[in-house]
């Protein structure tokens, strides 16, 4: 266990005359990580000014309790830090989540398939052609994908949901979402081969990597 470590350890014990002052280190600790974590993922919130600095306090806090509510669990496989702020982060996305379904006009079934050609990177002169494409691959979506592949989906690349957000939606977590978001991209590409559409080798954007399809 690194020196620093241990100093955090003996300073937070709750007989530790120190403690008091080892609290207020740790605030403010996990307030810079919040603050850090919201700059962060400025482009996927809109919060500023007084609106932020409150998230920003409220993710600390709430990180720093589950900290000290754990503090017996860690057993110094990592520094002390580095595992604290894992916890704001935590905080941060479920926060930043909550927000963003809160917020009017925002819901899965809204759906606009008319701005996929702009998320797969499509250029204008391309549009037109590429209409057919982008029907072929809603009714692909719609036939081949299973309901919870097609919400994430749908969620994710045609409603432009920020990703924290859909995490907190489904109560899952970020590698099973991306697991997800795989296995539908595999299946929607070789429907579009099999029936024309694309060739093999041919590039499709949001259906190869995980940026054109809103994921960070």
């Amino acid at each position: 266990m690194d020196p620093d470590t241990r100093r955090w350890l003996e300073s937070l014990a709750q007989d530790s005359r120190h403690r008091p002052e080892a609290l207020a280190e740790l605030h403010r600790m996990m307030l810079r990580a919040a603050h850090t974590e919201l700059e962060r993922r400025r482009g996927r919130h809109r919060f500023v000014g007084p609106e932020l600095e409150d998230l920003a306090h409220q993710a600390a806090h709430d990180a720093m309790v589950a900290v000290l509510a754990k503090l017996d669990e860690f057993r110094g496989e990592s520094r002390f830090t580095t595992w604290a702020y894992k916890f704001v982060i935590f905080e941060v996305s479920t926060k930043l989540g909550r927000h963003f379904w809160r917020r009017p006009g925002l819901a899965l079934e809204d759906s606009d398939w008319d701005r996929l050609p702009d998320r797969f990177g499509i250029s204008p002169d391309d549009h037109a052609a590429q209409m057919e494409l982008i029907s072929a691959l809603r009714r692909a979506v719609i036939g081949k994908l299973t309901d919870h592949q097609r919400r994430v989906f749908v969620a994710l690349v045609v409603d432009g949901v920020p990703l924290d957000a859909l995490i907190c939606k489904l109560g899952s977590s970020r590698n099973a979402v991306y697991k997800t978001m795989f296995d539908a991209r595999r299946k929607l590409r070789a429907e579009l081969v099999a029936n024309g559409y694309l060739k093999s080798t041919a590039p499709t954007g949001g259906l190869d990597s995980d940026e054109g399809v809103g994921l960070p």
